[in-house]
């Protein structure tokens, strides 16, 4: 360990925002680094502790304690090379991952854990800064033929693996840009997308061809696309979003999440912006219904454009505001968490049941909501109405979209309407289809998303050639 006494003589210390009247005004990211001298003294925090359940909390094992050691050393290059070692995007993590190591982190039975967020965003930018990211290759080429369907963080992961294992890489893509939800759904405020194309260059210049504006299961035939590659990865994620079947839903108004946000972002890239039916919350009282990142990526966007008002509505009861360390450490504690966006200015509402939609000339003007209770039922004499000009639908993603790719190739699914496939294997029911990320596991985070890819990567390299050069963490 760094410093044998830091986590006693060392303040928690973390990143901070810039001024919420100043960056309401753009789509910049906003966060403040802490600096080399202040990351190395935070890093000097870690204990090292015998188990290090940080790497539990870590879907992707990052050798967290290893590189806060090298970082307080100064050793910026070989903590950046431990780093890539087990994260094929440490910079998206170190900006939009919620951190499930800081909640294991030994220090946060105290409520004051290691920055270990705020310290891998910063090897990962130095690392860039520096020239340090190099393109990497495992082994001379294969002569096998590997399709990807879906450039989000799960099929960029393993298209990067295969590729340096070898082998001819093609990454699908329906849009017209690479990232998926990194792209379309997380606003250019959490992660500007020139991050997200440094690495489309780098998984370029290292072998992978992108195929833009391709759906498959529509453009092209995937039994056809099957048919010409000796294995394909389904890594289209989960985009069916939960629908609110309630009177009114037709109105005029309201929209699903991520309609508004992917527009949004085409809009800030330059990408398509003669839109004949902009979403624009501007000057418009906006409600969210729905309490997690979406809804929260929604009130950051909706207050950028110049909302009137921006009220968001959970159906769950508002969780405490400190969990009992005791009862939930090291797993992940339900807590109340009050985002960036919150700050901006948002009145938050819990137990809330929206019962319809109420309009004018065929547009949204008012929700008609009920408090409920923890078992979710209405509680009488509590009705109220909230004035609302545009709606936006934040209640996740039940599965991934079936019509076209899924239904053509006929894999098995679960209950849930995730395709079926061990995280051993990744095989679906059909050979030589693979299955990796949001499509398998359902709607989850990005962490999970490179895990998964990475995971399946090393599955599909074994199944074509007997064995791996290609880690499974």
């Amino acid at each position: 360990m760094g410093k044998i006494t830091g986590f006693l003589e060392i303040e928690r210390q973390d990143r901070k925002y810039g001024p919420v009247a100043e960056r309401v005004r753009n789509y910049k990211e906003f966060v403040v680094p802490l600096g080399d001298e202040g990351t190395k003294k935070q890093a000097a925090r870690c204990m090292d502790c015998g188990i290090p359940y940080c790497h539990n909390g870590c879907p992707v094992h990052n050798q967290i304690p290893d590189w806060n050691d090298l970082v307080y050393h100064d050793d910026w290059q070989e903590a950046a090379r431990n780093l890539h070692s087990t994260n094929n995007f440490p910079e998206f993590t170190g900006r939009i991952c919620p951190a499930p190591c800081q909640e294991s982190c030994t220090l946060n039975l105290q409520d004051q854990p290691v920055t270990i967020k705020t310290i891998e965003q910063a090897i990962a930018d130095k690392a860039w800064e520096n020239g340090w990211v190099e393109n990497v290759s495992l082994r001379e080429k294969t002569g096998k033929k590997i399709a990807v369907v879906g450039s989000g963080p799960a099929g960029l992961a393993a298209a990067q693996q295969l590729a340096r294992a070898g082998h001819d890489v093609h990454l699908f893509e329906k849009n017209a840009r690479a990232g998926g939800l990194l792209r379309y759904g997380i606003p250019d405020f959490k992660l500007d997308k020139d991050v997200v194309e440094r690495r489309v260059r780098q998984l370029e210049q290292e072998g992978v061809t992108f195929h833009f504006g391709v759906t498959v299961g529509a453009d092209i035939s995937a039994k056809e696309l099957a048919a010409q590659h000796d294995a394909v990865i389904l890594a289209g994620g989960s985009e069916k979003p939960r629908d609110l079947p309630v009177p009114g839903r037709e109105l005029d108004g309201v929209h699903y999440a991520m309609d508004f946000l992917a527009q949004n972002n085409r809009r800030v890239s330059g990408e398509n912006t003669d839109v004949t039916d902009p979403i624009l919350a501007t000057g418009k009282h906006v409600v969210v219904i729905g309490g997690g990142d979406t809804g929260s990526d929604c009130i950051g966007t909706s207050v950028r454009q110049g909302a009137a008002s921006v009220t968001q509505l959970e159906i769950l009861p508002m969780p405490p505001a400190m969990p009992n360390k005791q009862m939930t450490w090291p797993d992940w504690p339900l807590r109340l968490r009050t985002s960036s966006s919150h700050e901006e200015g948002a009145a938050r509402d819990f137990a809330v049941l929206t019962q319809n939609f109420t309009g004018q000339n065929g547009a949204v003007s008012a929700l008609n909501c009920i408090k409920v209770d923890e078992k979710f039922k209405p509680i009488p004499g509590s009705e109220f109405e909230l004035k609302a000009d545009i709606v936006f639908l934040a209640m996740g993603f039940v599965h991934p979209v079936h019509e076209g790719m899924i239904h053509e190739l006929g894999v098995a699914l679960d209950p849930r309407g995730n395709v079926v496939a061990t995280p051993v294997s990744y095989e679906t029911s059909v050979p030589n289809i693979f299955v990796a990320g949001d499509m398998r596991r359902g709607q989850s985070l990005v962490v999970w998303a490179i895990r998964e890819g990475r995971q399946c990567a090393a599955a599909v390299d074994s199944f074509l050639m007997g064995s791996t050069v290609l880690p499974r963490v």
